[in-house]
């Protein structure tokens, strides 16, 4: 099979049939043996019936159903696990994706090469205020954050490597930063393309302000991953370091200063700079403890892998 288009979606029946016709029609222009697999997540309208009724008339649609909202994240990861072409599409449901875009993603993976192919909205239709503005801000914490050099991280309209998506985990709300999981796994020839972006047609977004607070958490989130993941010490004992350092440096000067220059003056408790002493080493010391269990945790379950490997290869 060629391509597998996945496509989450929440409350838009309205929109299905003529995306489906599109992109079938696109399929059989280009003679792409393809799958369609429309991931309902959660929808309270009749978008599960009309995904029902082109799945009888079309043997490529195929549904997946979830019987809540679950969210992005998790549609696009069952989307992925049932994924069978050689490239998978992911694009939204709203029509604001345009599928002639997908012969160009199609060849950019095959013929050239690439691990994904992320679109570019580059002239948007949304509103300046609550979009296009907090979406460039966005962008440019993620850009370097991550590092991977991107327009458009949130853009639905991507192409993948089989490979890649059957090698990635995304879960919580971490769609938005399928790119970075992609390079921390190893896939590193990441490029953009750009896309037409076309005024929603049908519905109301999905999406409010939230998402940028939430997408900035996860940012968070996935830079500490990226960066200390693999060593949580070289975080959590730096911070440790320069907090116990603070606080025994207070701590050096009221002894002095008590001891040697005004051994009549305040006792050390009725001094501020012994509470903030005392506090800086405290959290100090919580930093280092943080760290060294970081550094177990990970130990061993890099021992139990290394374990289950060898087993494995015994018994082969």
């Amino acid at each position: 099979m060629n391509i597998s288009v996945v496509i989450p979606l929440l409350n838009e029946q309205d929109s299905l049939n003529e995306l489906h016709d599109w992109i079938a029609k696109v399929m059989q222009s280009n003679q792409f043996s393809y799958e369609i697999i429309f991931i309902d997540d959660g929808s309270t309208d009749a978008s599960w019936n009309v995904i029902t009724s082109l799945s009888s008339k079309n043997p490529n649609v195929k549904g997946i159903r979830f019987l809540k909202n679950f969210g992005k994240s998790q549609a696009l990861h069952a989307g992925f696990e049932k994924a069978l072409g050689d490239v998978v599409i992911t694009m939204d449901a709203d029509l604001q994706d345009n599928p002639d875009e997908i012969p160009e993603l199609y060849n950019m993976i095959v013929t050239n090469g690439f691990d994904l192919v992320s679109g570019w909205k580059k002239k948007r239709y949304d509103s300046v205020i609550s979009k296009n503005l907090p979406s460039k801000l966005f962008n440019w914490a993620a850009r370097k954050t991550s590092g991977v050099k991107l327009h458009d991280f949130n853009c639905g309209l991507k192409a993948y490597k089989l490979e890649l998506v059957k090698n990635i985990d995304v879960n919580g709300e971490m769609h938005r930063y399928i790119p970075v999981l992609a390079k921390n796994a190893g896939f590193v020839k990441i490029t953009e393309k750009i896309v037409q972006h076309q005024a929603r047609k049908y519905g109301v977004t999905k999406f409010g302000m939230n998402r940028f607070v939430h997408g900035f958490l996860d940012l968070i989130t996935i830079w500490f991953l990226s960066s200390f993941g693999k060593r949580p010490m070289h975080l959590f004992g730096a911070l440790g370091f320069i907090m116990f350092a603070i606080g025994f440096g207070f701590a050096l000067y009221l002894g002095i200063d008590k001891l040697f220059l005004n051994p009549t003056g305040r006792l050390i408790t009725e001094r501020p700079q012994f509470y903030i002493s005392l506090s800086t080493m405290i959290i100090g010391t919580q930093f280092f403890v943080a760290g060294f269990l970081g550094e177990i945790i990970l130990r061993t379950k890099e021992d139990k892998k290394r374990y289950a490997i060898k087993e494995k290869l015994n018994l082969e």
